[in-house]
């Protein structure tokens, strides 16, 4: 009998990818959504890359107990991305940290609760990287994001504290289930659908020419369907519990994304940047765009990630940086988003 995975927040981005993957897998599917109501455009979109026979949706809120005891009832594992994922940063923290966080205890007690077998959630490279400023600027799978750190927006901080919180309950209370993080940088790649949330408005952003230039900042970035590959085979591993798995292809400058798109797409690509902004000048757009606001701290660190350990426990070679821009950009024409 085939094995059943939750996949919480199915309808996003990259869930949709890693609910395709564990379908070709010949895993069954039961997918979280706020309303079931609405799945119809999501089993349309699985169901031009997978057979979805095995597909099913429940509802549950991350910002309620209601529905997931119903949810992982009967589950072999869980893999976990509801997680809300600002563009730019709310006035209230808590907006972004109380789903983060309690939404992951919440779906995590269910799950000890109904004894399942494996757990993988999708954490972040922002839980590994940032608050650090320029005091540490080479990282591995072993760092952790200063919370508290200058400059550290919400959403990094509710990734870290919502990591860290999963860890502590599954030491005390998980017993034998089996618990991983995958943490992907900025996730590029294809969207399925022409629902891309944030991740891909980088590259919208870029190819609509938004800004004339390019910030001169570094972002580790990762091609969404290694995520979703990465996801099948840390549900899979005999690695120990506990494994902590960093999804990155490369640290790149954001105009070396942009080059991408020019190199790959040509003419399609005539308004993504061809220059880096002064710094100066991204404080001044940052006085008065939030999204801006939020990449100050960011500006000229020069960062890399080293997750030779994550390539070697997973087995796994990443598409690059480039590719995964490109194949960004195309699937945004595709769907008539550019």
């Amino acid at each position: 009998m085939a094995k059943t995975v939750l996949v919480t927040g199915i309808s996003g981005f990259i869930a949709k990818h890693v609910a395709v993957a564990f379908l070709n897998e010949g895993y069954q599917v039961r997918g979280t959504v706020r309303s079931v109501s609405k799945t119809g455009p999501v089993e349309e979109t699985l169901a031009r890359h997978a057979d979805t026979s095995k597909l099913s949706f429940v509802e549950a809120d991350l910002m309620s107990d209601t529905g997931w005891n119903e949810a992982v009832k009967g589950c072999d594992c869980v893999a976990h991305l509801a997680s809300p994922f600002p563009m730019a940063q709310p006035k209230d923290e808590n907006d972004v940290i109380r789903p983060a966080v309690d939404g992951t205890l919440r779906v995590l007690k269910a799950a000890v609760k109904s004894k399942v077998k494996r757990f993988v959630q999708t954490s972040s490279s922002v839980a590994i990287m940032y608050g650090h400023g320029h005091n540490k600027l080479a990282f591995n799978e072993d760092d952790w994001s200063v919370v508290d750190g200058n400059g550290i927006t919400p959403y990094a901080k509710s990734k870290t504290l919502a990591e860290k919180a999963a860890r502590d309950f599954v030491a005390e209370h998980g017993g034998s289930m089996h618990f991983a993080t995958v943490n992907p940088g900025l996730v590029l790649g294809p969207a399925l659908d022409g629902t891309i949330g944030t991740s891909l408005e980088v590259v919208e952003m870029m190819m609509t020419g938004k800004y004339p230039g390019a910030p001169k900042m570094t972002m580790p970035v990762v091609d969404v369907r290694d995520i979703a590959k990465m996801h099948v085979i840390a549900m899979e591993t005999t690695e120990p519990s506990g494994g902590r798995y960093a999804g990155v292809t490369d640290v790149v400058w954001l105009i070396d994304i942009a080059r991408a798109l020019r190199a790959g797409l040509g003419d399609k690509a005539r308004k993504a940047p061809k220059f880096e902004l002064p710094n100066l000048m991204v404080r001044l757009v940052g006085m008065f765009d939030p999204a801006v606001r939020s990449i100050l701290p960011e500006l000229g660190l020069d960062r890399s990630m080293d997750n030779s350990r994550t390539r070697k426990a997973l087995g796994i070679e990443f598409i690059s940086a480039d590719d995964a821009a490109v194949a960004s950009a195309e699937s945004l024409i595709e769907h008539g988003l550019v």
